[in-house]
């Protein structure tokens, strides 16, 4: 079909509304401009904060900046759409009835998000940290908003659920600079209780990881069925605490060798029936 008359075609009306499409057009290229620079600049603040609070990890800060990101340039398609005379009010409902929905289906996620803020936000175990964690140990390797990575000390990758973490106790092994080996050593009835405590102070004395504040602790503590027993309590670096425990039980026991003090193995003592059978 063709068209002699260009009057006809070419109107006020469809003037004016190729104009106010290309208005709108243009004020929807503003729009996204200015949301883009603000999007950004808002992340890029929210990140600068992380450098004011070096004790709060990055990742909540990515986290919560990239959320401010996304709210910023979800509000500017409003925006834009509303130039278009599309009405958001029915938009905006569906989009909470979907987000709600969603957030149904997906309660079990968020629950983990929402401890992997916490544990990001109150640090109670950093990267590097040795801890015990949902009936778990090992070395932290990663914490994400999800999950958190442990190491075990075989060196086997565990991934335990943010939620199952700050659900339950949190033992961290590395907070502290310090730390406590606490070790029985026990002997016979008949050995020279003077003697062994003086053995295991000179064992402790030679040992240069120990502290010596607090005072090392080197007492009787129990009378057991076969054996007088000693409880040893040293303090040392929290670096050197697996190494001390496990070079103090071979140095104690090569000293008590050397002195002749003997370590009893568990013995019983059969009555009645029991012992004429024997």
């Amino acid at each position: 079909m063709e068209f002699t008359n260009w009057s006809e075609l070419i109107t006020q009306d469809r003037i004016d509304m190729a104009l106010q499409i290309a208005l709108n057009v243009l004020y929807a290229i503003l729009i996204l401009i200015v949301a883009l620079f603000v999007a950004g600049w808002a992340k890029r603040r929210v990140l600068a904060i992380s450098h004011r609070y070096p004790k709060i990890d990055d990742t909540l800060f990515g986290f919560l900046g990239s959320l401010l990101k996304y709210a910023i340039l979800a509000l500017a398609g409003i925006f834009i759409l509303n130039r278009f005379g599309i009405q958001t009010t029915s938009l905006v409902a569906l989009i909470g009835a979907a987000g709600l929905a969603i957030g149904l289906a997906l309660q079990g996620t968020l629950s983990h998000i929402a401890a992997g803020v916490m544990l990001i936000l109150f640090r109670p175990f950093r990267t590097g940290d040795y801890v015990e964690v949902a009936g778990t140990s090992g070395t932290v390797k990663e914490i994400t908003l999800i999950f958190s990575e442990l190491a075990t000390l075989d060196n086997v990758q565990v991934i335990v659920p943010n939620g199952d973490i700050w659900s339950n106790k949190i033992t961290n092994y590395s907070v502290n600079p310090t730390r406590r080996v606490d070790l029985t050593f026990g002997v016979a009835y008949d050995s020279d209780l003077k003697k062994v405590e003086r053995v295991l102070h000179d064992v402790i004395a030679s040992d240069e990881r120990i502290h010596a504040e607090p005072e090392p602790f080197v007492k009787v503590t129990n009378l057991g069925d076969s054996s007088v027993d000693f409880t040893v309590r040293v303090w040392v670096d929290r670096g050197d605490w697996w190494d001390t425990t496990c070079d103090l039980k071979r140095v104690v026991k090569d000293r008590f060798d050397a002195e002749g003090i003997d370590i009893p193995f568990p013995t019983r003592h059969l009555v009645g029936p029991a012992a004429e059978a024997a």
